[in-house]
C-alpha cells in the first residue's frame, strides 16, 4: 500500500509528511509558518494529538495520534452542526471514519495554501498531492522520528544545532510554558528531560537513516 493510501484510523500513531509542489516553499515569511501552526490548530488538535513536528521552506513532518472514535465522532457533529444546525447528523461509519481524518488534514492544506497564494499572488496547487503518512509501529520507530524531526533542519544544511531552528517542537520540549504538545507523555517514554536531551544531542547512526530514507518515510 502507498504512503498516501494509508487509513488513518483511531488511537493510531503517524508520520504526517509532505512537500510543497516543484521547487516552491511553503514558507517564505516568519509569518508564514506561524500562520500555519494557527491553522494546525484549528483543523487538527480536535482530531488528533502532537508529539513532534518540524517545518522546513518546502517540507513537513509531523508526529501525531489521531483521537479516539468518541472523540473524533464529536468533532463530526459539532462541524456538521455548524454548517445546518437543523439536522442530526447520523454517527460516522467504519469505512467514512478514515475520509474524515484524511479531509480535516486536507482542509488545513487548502486553508493555509489560499492564504498563501494570496499574500504571494500565486495560483495553483501549492503541496503536492496525496499527503503522506506511515504508521508509527514500533518502538525504535517512535523513538528515532522524535529525534529525526527534531533534526530535520541540521540535516538540510539550515542550522548547526537543532535549537538554533526557530520551527519545531524541540522548544516546546525544553521549555517550562504551556503547550498543546504532549511533551510530558512524549518526554516519559525518554525517562526524563536530561535523557532527552542526551538522545536529541546523539547523532542517529547512519544504517538506521538510511533505512528510514529508503522505506520512504523521511522527504529529502
Amino acid at each position: 500500500m502507498k504512503n498516501n493510501e494509508i487509513p488513518l484510523l483511531p488511537n493510531e500513531m503517524y508520520h504526517i509528511y509532505n512537500h510543497a509542489n516543484g521547487h516552491e516553499n511553503l514558507f517564505v515569511k516568519r509569518e508564514n509558518f506561524n500562520y500555519f501552526l494557527k491553522r494546525y490548530a484549528e483543523y487538527i488538535n480536535p482530531i488528533a494529538q502532537t508529539f513532534a513536528y518540524c517545518l522546513m521552506p518546502n517540507h513537513f513532518h509531523f508526529m501525531v495520534k489521531i483521537n479516539n472514535i468518541e472523540g473524533l465522532q464529536l468533532v463530526y457533529q459539532q462541524k456538521m452542526k455548524m454548517k445546518d444546525p437543523e439536522n442530526d447528523y447520523p454517527p460516522l461509519n467504519k469505512e467514512y471514519l478514515p475520509k474524515f481524518i484524511s479531509r480535516e488534514f486536507g482542509s488545513l492544506f487548502s486553508a493555509y495554501s489560499q492564504a498563501f497564494n494570496k499574500q504571494q499572488k500565486r495560483m495553483g496547487s501549492l503541496f503536492m498531492p496525496n499527503f503522506k503518512r506511515k504508521i508509527v509501529d514500533s518502538d525504535s520507530y517512535y523513538t528515532s522520528l522524535i529525534h529525526y524531526i527534531h533534526s530535520n533542519p541540521v540535516h538540510h544544511g539550515f542550522v548547526n544545532n537543532a535549537y538554533e531552528w526557530e520551527h519545531s517542537s524541540l522548544h516546546s520540549f525544553i521549555s517550562q510554558k504551556s503547550t498543546q504538545l504532549k511533551r510530558e507523555e512524549a518526554l516519559n517514554w525518554f525517562g526524563d528531560l536530561e535523557n532527552f536531551k542526551t538522545f536529541q544531542s546523539e547523532v542517529l547512526p547512519e544504517k538506521l537513516t538510511e533505512n528510514l530514507m529508503g522505506a520512504g518515510l523521511i522527504i529529502e
